[in-house]
């Protein structure tokens, strides 16, 4: 009895260990969970307002990593802030390239051109994201602040950016869109639609009658074309 028992529970804990496993295969559906993932550090002497944890990390269009940390160092000797922001770059999006993460790949991809730089995500909330491209011929800076992860160089962010979103009128845009909202509201409430839908019922249905009543002639005359030519000589 007790070597039944014995199999009954390994048997349940053997079940329930595979629906943790299905749960956990549905969870991390998207394959999270599996990617390879590297870490990188990009400084930005400007400000980076607008930019959030979390948003995205491009390479010509498209996401190939996430924003992952955003930080200040002080230089007290110069008497400047830095600001590093730490990405997690998915490996292998970039097919063909050198990979990411290794010294002699990172070296390469910097020797090609590979520059971050910040830009508008959305020109409505004025958010930003890191975008990354070849340009061969602006030269790579490497600040060596931080030790933890591999560096990548950055383009100086243009003072436009900033500008575009402070002058963006988004309260304006906020108000138009509202107003749009309303009279799409007002006009699918308005007691008008249903008349309309009404008024379009009855002419289809009074169009439908009268085809009805032009093929019954029809076939009334193509079974009787006598008729026909008694009204010819009737006139």
């Amino acid at each position: 009895m007790s070597k039944k028992t014995s199999k009954t529970v390994i048997g349940i804990f053997v079940v329930g260990a595979l629906v943790l496993l299905m749960a956990a295969i549905v969870v991390f559906g998207s394959g999270d969970l599996f990617k390879r993932t590297n870490k990188f550090v990009l400084y930005f002497d400007g400000s980076v307002k607008g930019l959030a944890i979390g948003a995205p990390v491009m390479f010509r269009g498209v996401s190939i990593g996430t924003v992952k940390d955003i930080s200040l160092i002080y230089d007290s000797k110069a008497g400047t802030i830095t600001l590093p922001v730490i990405v997690e770059i998915e490996q292998g999006r970039i097919k063909g390239a050198p990979s990411f993460g290794n010294l002699d790949g990172d070296k390469k991809m910097i020797a090609l051109g590979l520059r971050g730089n910040l830009e508008i995500q959305s020109f409505l909330t004025g958010q930003l994201m890191i975008s990354f491209d070849f340009y061969p011929d602006k030269p790579a800076k490497i600040r060596g602040l931080v030790n933890q992860y591999p560096e990548l160089p950055t383009l100086p962010t243009s003072p436009d950016i900033f500008e575009i979103m402070e002058n963006l009128p988004i309260k304006e845009i906020a108000k138009n869109l509202e107003a749009t909202s309303q009279g799409i509201n007002k006009l699918v409430n308005s007691s008008a639609i249903p008349r309309s839908f009404y008024d379009l019922q009855n002419t289809l249905s009074e169009t439908k009658d009268a085809m009805h009543s032009v093929s019954l002639l029809t076939e009334y005359l193509e079974e009787h074309p006598e008729s026909l030519l008694k009204g010819k000589v009737a006139q």
